[in-house]
């Protein structure tokens, strides 16, 4: 979670009032889900506990958070840009290394001190945290005066171009800041296995920047003499760079900032930043009082909501709501009820002991579950607890299946873990394929969860309890994965069939779909070699994969 540093003197001078330390720490702080860390003089240290709002970690965004609450400035915080001729033209040859380009300009900026701190400390935590590590996001700050428009967004060799990095006195070419640069070093990973780098530059020639490395000392270096500033954000989700971009902005404007837009053009396609639309959501009235056990009037819980950050229109029993465009962490109704919560004030909340008491005891489908798992131990098998995290590739193509559908992860911190698994034999394979060096037979099991789509539930998905079962050795054949499974099926007292079927994950001919009371709910059979060979597994794999939720809804 960001730990940030703010003055309580630049709080009060954002906001346009005083107040005191001991009311920042007692209430104010709260409405931005942040604690007092440690103070000195009119030095603060804030351990904010929200990670998914970026446009918190700044004096700024604190201010802008908390006024609300003592003024009348309610509702989605305006921010009013200015249409203009600047154009940023990106380059196809990005596509495929750092694809995505946003930016804008402020104009008539008081550069203090105190703003220089706070662009610094924001933007390295905007990079670290939502940005990840600079994958996602990386921020440019620049002397709007040093550059010359149109810039460019372009790729280019290695060693095709020289200029100052920042902090540095000699030219450098892109390959020998990656190599030699503290944060070419630092971020270098991020290039790896391109032959050309991205390059921001400008219609003279004047390299403002290598994202997401380093910034030119010429055009990146902001000082109080700067009166105009180039932002940009480059990165691999345009969702994530325009929120980004937004953050930085709406920081900027609160110091007094002019925001201008730029065009940005990708071949044939033009966007326009930044862009301060607000997002939208309906909630019905009764949820929120539901949710939060408030009781509130509508008209009480309109005025709370609007001191959060939400205009507001009633519409019968539903609000419809719109909030800040960088306002990412909106995902659903319950979400707008924790607002109202902070809003309300959780020290207001008062606490009441349950009329009833009652005593806990293990549900009935985890004894069962635990049966299973008795079960599987007696045959020897070692029991597993992996990731419900997985990718695509693991999931499908190494599976040697077609994609069905899984839930996605909106801002994965990486690829490898950017799905949630929807059954768990993958897990198994993954398993062998980290352990291809130790002894061999293996047996292995797990009871795991797996994530399935489904239309009829309110959130589109299901959870369901597997179990999966592999072995990988010599003596890999149906008949005896057959036995582990009739081993199981009969100790629960389950009579099943075993039916031909074709599953791309198994030998054509060695594959059997298991039916209970006419419902399919597991696969067995020999792993197909191609499978094997895409994990590199080393000895021939017998596997099953069986439905526990589905099975105990039968007994």
């Amino acid at each position: 979670m960001p730990t940030i540093d703010i003055s309580l003197k630049d709080l009060q001078k954002l906001m346009g009032f005083d107040i005191t330390f001991k009311e920042l720490e007692e209430e104010g702080i709260l409405y931005v889900k942040g604690e007092v860390d440690a103070f000195e003089g009119d030095e603060i240290k804030v351990d904010c506990k929200e990670t998914n709002r970026p446009d918190l970690w700044s004096t700024e965004g604190i201010a802008r958070q908390i006024a609300p609450y003592y003024t009348k400035n309610k509702g989605v915080p305006k921010f009013d840009i200015k249409k203009s001729k600047h154009e940023v033209i990106v380059d196809k040859g990005v596509e495929k290394i750092r694809p995505y380009f946003v930016a804008a300009v402020i104009k008539n900026i008081k550069v203090t001190d105190e703003l220089i701190k706070q662009m610094v400390q924001l933007q390295e935590k905007v990079c670290m945290t939502y940005g990840r590590k600079r994958k996602e996001a990386a921020i440019g700050l620049y002397d709007y005066d040093k550059l010359t428009f149109p810039m460019k967004y372009v790729v280019v060799d290695p060693e095709g171009i020289k200029f100052v990095p920042l902090g540095f006195k000699i030219e450098m070419t892109p390959g020998e800041i990656l190599e030699d640069h503290p944060k070419g070093q630092e971020y270098k990973h991020l290039l790896d296995g391109f032959k050309k780098y991205p390059l921001v530059i400008d219609s003279a020639k004047v390299v403002a920047s290598l994202p997401p490395i380093i910034n030119s000392d010429y055009t990146g270096k902001v000082t109080g003499n700067t009166k105009n500033l180039f932002v940009e954000v480059t990165g691999n989700d345009l969702g994530v760079v325009k929120v980004a971009l937004n953050v930085i902005v709406a920081a900027l404007a609160d110091r007094g900032g002019m925001i201008e837009s730029v065009k940005v053009k990708y071949g044939g396609k033009t966007i326009v930043t930044p862009d301060f639309k607000p997002n939208k959501i309906i909630v019905e009235y009764d949820f929120l009082n539901k949710v939060s056990g408030l009781g509130l009037k509508v008209n009480v819980m309109k005025g709370l909501l609007e001191k959060a950050g939400y205009d507001v229109v009633v519409d019968g029993n539903k609000f419809k709501l719109e909030y800040s465009s960088y306002r990412q962490d909106i995902l659903h109704p319950v979400d707008v009820a924790e607002d109202l919560l902070i809003a309300y004030g959780y020290n207001n909340v008062e606490p009441v002991i349950p009329k009833i008491a009652t005593v806990g005891e293990l549900d009935d489908f985890e004894v069962f579950c635990e049966k299973v798992r008795d079960y599987m131990v007696g045959l020897g098998g070692q029991e597993l607890l992996t990731f419900t995290l997985t990718n695509r590739e693991s999931l499908f193509d190494k599976m040697n299946v077609e994609d069905w559908g899984c839930v996605e992860i909106a801002n994965p911190v990486s690829s490898q873990w950017s799905v949630l698994r929807n059954w768990v034999l993958p897990s198994m394979m993954e398993f062998f394929e980290k352990n291809t060096s130790e002894e061999y037979p293996q047996q292995i099991y797990e009871v795991g969860d797996a994530v399935v789509l489904d239309e009829k539930k309110e959130t589109k998905t299901k959870d369901v309890k597997r179990l999966a079962w592999a072995y990988s050795g010599q003596e890999a054949t149906f008949t005896y994965v057959k036995q582990v499974l009739d081993y199981l099926l009969r100790g629960l007292n389950v009579k099943y069939e075993v039916v031909d079927v074709e599953h791309g994950s198994f030998i054509e001919g060695r594959v059997g779909r298991v039916v209970v009371n006419g419902k399919k709910i597991a696969y067995i059979g020999e792993v197909n070699p191609q499978v094997i060979s895409n994990f590199g597994v080393k000895m021939p794999t017998v596997a099953f994969e069986l439905n526990l939720t589905d099975l105990y809804e039968l007994l």
